[in-house]
């Protein structure tokens, strides 16, 4: 049994196990139970705390365990989704994606309108981004719909080639 659990419900040597010790007893070895699956599943990589709650809740995770578990996590810094969104789009960008493409994958992650933002503000500037990969792959139209594909922006493609009209 969880040491944390234990204290947290109040046990102690020679209390006696009543209904309402009992009870919180068993609401904390639920909450942490849900704080080692949410850590388990940030073992490998940053998760968003919208995707960490999905998969809490597919685990069946009780919302009461999994709201203390979250809050607990992002109060250690374990849930953060600023760097979430930070060092996505720093890798999908860093992977030749555009912003439209970044701004889609941060927000299937489920981050906030205002977090996608501030990603997308951190990074270099689309255009630049853009040059380098037409100087990388070649300036033509299949480099143009394979810049297209990735999320690129016309104004981020004439600034690149000057090929937008091509498009």
């Amino acid at each position: 049994m969880p040491a944390d659990a234990v204290v947290r419900a109040g046990l102690r040597v020679g209390r006696a196990l009543d209904r309402h010790t009992a009870r919180s007893l068993g609401r904390e070895l639920r909450r942490a139970e849900a704080i080692g699956a949410a850590a388990r599943a940030l073992r490998y990589r940053d998760l968003s705390r919208r995707r960490l709650e999905e998969c809490l809740e597919r685990r069946g995770t009780r919302s009461e365990a999994r709201e203390d578990a979250l809050a607990a996590l992002e109060h250690a810094g374990l849930v953060d989704d600023r760097r979430v969104g930070s060092l996505r789009a720093e890798a999908l960008a860093e992977r030749g994606y555009g912003d439209a493409a970044i701004r889609a994958a941060l927000e299937r992650e489920g981050l906030a309108a205002e977090v996608v933002g501030e990603a997308l503000g951190e990074l270099e500037p689309e255009a630049e981004r853009a040059r380098r990969q037409v100087e990388k792959r070649g300036r033509g139209p299949k480099t143009l719909r394979w810049l297209a594909a990735r999320g690129f922006d016309d104004a981020a493609l004439e600034a690149a080639g000057g090929f937008a009209d091509e498009a």
